[in-house]
């Protein structure tokens, strides 16, 4: 009898949810939606955009796309949408109810740079022109916390193809919304405003590389980036640029926002390493959102998806390759 080892980061099937249970599951929510649970089904429920039949109805969650199979159960949704990072509404964990104000329609992403023609485009055309699919990813936080959620999207590598850069672009600048009518954070006024990531173009069109508009089979709630955001799966959170509004291809690399903020303790790179620590605190182990604090796991290198990516980095080890 052949007998399969399972590699670290694949999903043993008997932890997969049955595919039919899944999706009765969204049927009796949505069905939910019209009544008068609603009001009482607290934060998961009372932010579901109202663009959703407009714009994404019937495309989510997507098909599943089962090349990339993590070893640990779905985060609870409560936990992934009400323990946030967007300092644009606060620097706590609880920005959610702030984060409703944001006004995801209109909205406008730019391209520009070094591209064959610059071009804005709204962010209902642009979905218009990319299969959606979803993706169950590990997500990271260099705070050490992490989660394992279904993103739904489409690869940032069409959106490098609909941009068309020029050769002698190496970097993609992405830029998150910087609004103080909706967001309260922007008077931290001793924060680098607007924040701002940067990216590799082999980064940015290696497949893992992830635009998402949708999370749990629904159009991407605010305070999780929406309504357009990046997922760089082997990166620590703060590379995956929420709400973003302009990208920018360049032959320079881009100073982000952490970086420009710190330093010493920020670099550009950001892949996950449980042997480098961040000067405050260890990476070696990581607390997964939904669990005890105190039982922490191990952190995996790139965070599980080395396989994917490690050749990216050959030849560059002497850079501060992973804080």
């Amino acid at each position: 009898m052949l007998t399969r080892t399972l590699r670290g980061w694949e999903l043993p099937e008997r932890a997969v949810t049955p595919e039919r249970i899944y999706h009765d599951r969204r049927r009796l929510l949505a069905g939910m939606a019209a009544g008068p649970l609603l009001a009482a089904a607290g934060p998961l429920f009372s932010a579901a955009p109202a663009y959703a039949a407009d714009t994404l109805a019937g495309r989510l969650p997507g098909p599943r796309n089962e090349t990339y199979k993590v070893d640990r159960a779905l985060t609870p949704e409560k936990d992934a949408t009400t323990y946030n990072n967007f300092y644009e509404f606060g620097s706590h964990k609880e920005i959610w109810p702030a984060a409703q104000k944001l006004k995801r329609r209109p909205w406008m992403v730019k391209l520009a740079g070094m591209v064959e023609k610059e071009k804005t485009l709204d962010i209902d055309d642009l979905l218009a022109k990319v299969q959606i699919e979803e993706r169950v990813y590990r997500h990271r936080c260099v705070e050490a916390w992490a989660m394992t959620v279904p993103w739904s999207g489409f690869p940032m590598k069409a959106l490098v193809d609909i941009a068309r850069p020029l050769l002698g672009a190496k970097y993609v600048r992405m830029e998150t919304l910087a609004d103080k009518d909706q967001m309260p954070g922007l008077r931290q006024f001793w924060y680098p405003w607007p924040y701002v990531e940067g990216v590799t173009m082999a980064e940015a069109t290696n497949d893992l590389a992830f635009m998402v508009v949708g999370l749990y089979g629904k159009p991407l709630p605010p305070q999780n980036g929406a309504p357009l955001r990046l997922a760089l799966p082997w990166k620590y959170g703060f590379k995956s640029t929420k709400s973003i509004v302009r990208l920018t291809f360049t032959d320079q690399r881009p100073i982000s926002f952490w970086e420009k903020l710190q330093d010493a303790e920020y670099g550009f790179w950001a892949n996950v390493n449980p042997k480098v620590d961040h000067p405050r605190w260890s990476q070696a182990t990581e607390w997964v959102l939904g669990k005890d604090r105190n039982n922490r796991v191990p952190t995996l290198l790139f965070n599980g998806y080395a396989e994917f990516v490690a050749d990216l980095y050959k030849g560059i080890e002497g850079e501060k390759l992973y804080m």
